[in-house]
């Protein structure tokens, strides 16, 4: 029977961007969601990107899994209605939230798990009275193989500033109604305690 060899991986060093903490080197670490690096992204609350803020970070040191917190304030989208070429999965930590998903609404609290398998359209909308607080992931399998999704213009997105302007894939297009994102340190109150 052949036993299997396995080597020790080494622990990332972990440095500050000024915004927050980042990964400075590939292996295993632990970094409390206060500490990291946060993004404000106005028009579309706060994010926390955990495996990587752009291409380079997400290839150099999470190239299989893309995971984010998103804190929505009420009437807040997440973003801009698309879809992706890869399987996405939510959790709801906090709050409740509109998922429009196919062209409709479907109200989310706490707790909710939503699956959306690849091309399947979506966007979220804090709702209620508090901010409302989602777990995100995503596989990157096939991502660089090609077009990673697509935004779409819809309807129900645009009636929560959600919608792109047009079918696009270019992210300027899709995003160009909101100011660009800023990094920044984590705020007090944005996670529940």
């Amino acid at each position: 029977m052949a036993s299997i060899i396995s080597t020790m991986v080494p622990e990332a060093q972990v440095m500050d961007s000024g915004a927050g903490l980042v990964p400075a080197s590939t292996g295993w670490f632990v970094m409390n969601a206060r500490d990291a690096r946060w993004f404000n992204r106005p028009g579309r609350g706060d994010s926390l990107p955990l495996t990587g803020c752009d291409e380079f970070e997400a290839e150099m040191f999470f190239p299989i899994l893309g995971m984010s917190i998103q804190v929505l304030p009420p009437g807040k989208p997440n973003g801009t209605y698309h879809w992706e070429t890869e399987q996405e999965d939510f959790l709801v930590l906090a709050g409740e939230a509109l998922l429009i998903v196919e062209g409709q609404g479907r109200p989310l609290r706490q707790w909710d798990f939503i699956h959306c398998p690849p091309q399947t359209r979506h966007v979220f909308v804090g709702v209620g009275d508090r901010l409302c607080v989602v777990l995100t992931t995503s596989s990157r399998q096939f991502q660089k193989d090609g077009p990673w999704g697509f935004y779409c213009a819809d309807e129900a997105a645009r009636r929560y500033n959600a919608s792109a302007p047009e079918d696009t894939q270019d992210a300027e297009v899709a995003y160009r109604r909101f100011p660009p994102s800023q990094p920044k340190r984590y705020r007090p109150g944005l996670l529940p305690d």
